[in-house]
């Protein structure tokens, strides 16, 4: 088949993953969305996790064009290098430059970090069996519905607070390095100042190690001392309930005491998250888009019967603490539209652009100088472009070529778009 015959707009087939975290039957969007794919019939008692949307071998893509033989993006974009741009294929050595997904959880992810590119080369390299590619994996999460999440580490004088109210935590940690990380604090109190900053990461980086490579007896011992004090007697709830579904989903296990070194949001639909190489974290429920480079490189150390590689994620780590709601990202506008708000993290990779259109309006979006795939994930409407119109129903997902203007309409009711894209501009 030639390539030719795809026309600037044309319609992918995508692939669900089921992993066992995964939403059971249509309670799941993804599989709400691949009700979309051909011969595709839901489950009652299935999980469906993820919908992968790009050209990673683990779940490829197929571009259809109707009538026609179909063919894989990846090898579409290799026939037709304008698909992408000669300049961002040739950047990305021929590979397409982000993995964007749909992720429905029901059940916590693990406590994990992907590496950079440096020790992603590495871990390739030695442990190819577990670490498929040697690609960086940066990504941002929005929320489809209240998406739960642990993000980064808890500002320090937080972790302090919970070392002092959680005395079974400190005894996982011991003496001295309570001792040492207290006095690194009293040393250096401001939170704000470039002094001491080496120091206080080095102390953290004592503390989570000391925790992550605590005996299983002794941790279990701890967890459940820890969970019966609080059922009696908890001043701070939502940490209790939390620790008791982690305990009741992954029981005894390490990644619970995450919960008082980590970051706790619950983000609302349309607000999302970036997170950088080397910085931990843990999905714990809730539905939303995801986009990242494409890869899949995870390191893990807790909540998860999978291989954990608790030395590298350890090693690896920047330990950097923060207040989560200086990380929450809310979209900006976009080239004066209307109705699209952009979520630009500071990578070049990609970037997403929301749509959000009440019933009965449109929006014209200029060509963007770079390949993109957007996703219908409510409603239904209309795609056109040149004097071409295309009927959009929720969950297909559809690649726009490079410069491709296009005019989007909602019918009868709210319709609302993502569009991950990679720009030269």
């Amino acid at each position: 088949m030639s390539s030719q015959q795809f026309n600037q707009v044309f319609q992918l087939q995508c692939k669900t993953q089921s992993y066992e975290w995964g939403k059971l039957g249509i309670k799941s969007k993804v599989a709400q969305y691949a009700q979309s794919i051909p011969e595709f019939s839901v489950e009652a008692d299935k999980p469906y996790a993820e919908l992968w949307m790009g050209t990673h071998p683990n779940a490829p893509s197929i571009a259809i064009c109707p009538g026609k033989e179909s063919v894989s993006l990846k090898d579409l974009i290799t026939e037709r290098v304008e698909l992408m741009t000669e300049k961002i294929y040739q950047k990305y050595e021929g590979e397409f430059p982000f993995l964007f997904k749909v992720l429905s959880i029901n059940k916590a992810l693990s406590i994990q970090a992907h590496p950079d590119k440096k020790l992603a080369q590495r871990l390739f390299s030695e442990r190819p069996d577990l670490y498929k590619d040697p690609n960086h994996k940066p990504e941002m999460a929005i929320a489809l519905t209240p998406f739960e999440a642990l993000c980064g580490f808890r500002p320090l004088t937080v972790i302090k607070e919970h070392l002092k109210e959680y005395p079974e935590f400190s005894e996982l940690i011991g003496e001295a390095l309570v001792r040492k990380f207290n006095e690194t604090l009293e040393k250096f109190p401001e939170e704000d100042s470039e002094i001491g900053v080496v120091e206080k990461k080095e102390v953290l980086r004592g503390l989570f190690e000391a925790v992550m490579t605590r005996d299983n007896d002794f941790i279990q011992e701890q967890l459940s001392k820890l969970l019966l004090r609080l059922s009696k007697d908890s001043t701070k709830p939502e940490i209790f309930e939390l620790l008791n579904r982690l305990n009741s989903q992954y029981p005894g296990d390490i990644g619970c005491f995450a919960v008082l070194f980590l970051n706790y949001t619950v983000l609302k639909p349309g607000e999302a998250i970036f997170l950088q190489a080397n910085e931990p974290h843990a999905y714990i429920s809730g539905d939303c888009i995801e986009c990242m480079a494409t890869s899949d490189n995870v390191v893990r150390s807790g909540l998860t019967p999978k291989f954990k590689d608790v030395k590298v994620l350890v090693d690896m780590l920047t330990y950097e603490s923060y207040d989560i709601k200086t990380k929450v990202m809310y979209g900006e506008s976009y080239k004066g539209l209307e109705h699209s708000l952009l979520y630009d993290p500071p990578i070049d990779e990609f970037s997403v652009l929301r749509t959000e259109l009440p019933l009965n309006s449109s929006e014209r979006v200029p060509g963007i100088h770079g390949p993109s795939i957007l996703i219908v994930t409510n409603g239904n409407g209309t795609l056109e472009y040149a004097e071409e119109k295309i009927t959009l129903e929720q969950g297909q997902v559809w690649f726009i070529s490079p410069d491709t203007e296009v005019v989007l309409h909602s019918n009868s009711e709210q319709a609302v778009f993502y569009r991950a894209f990679n720009s030269e501009e």
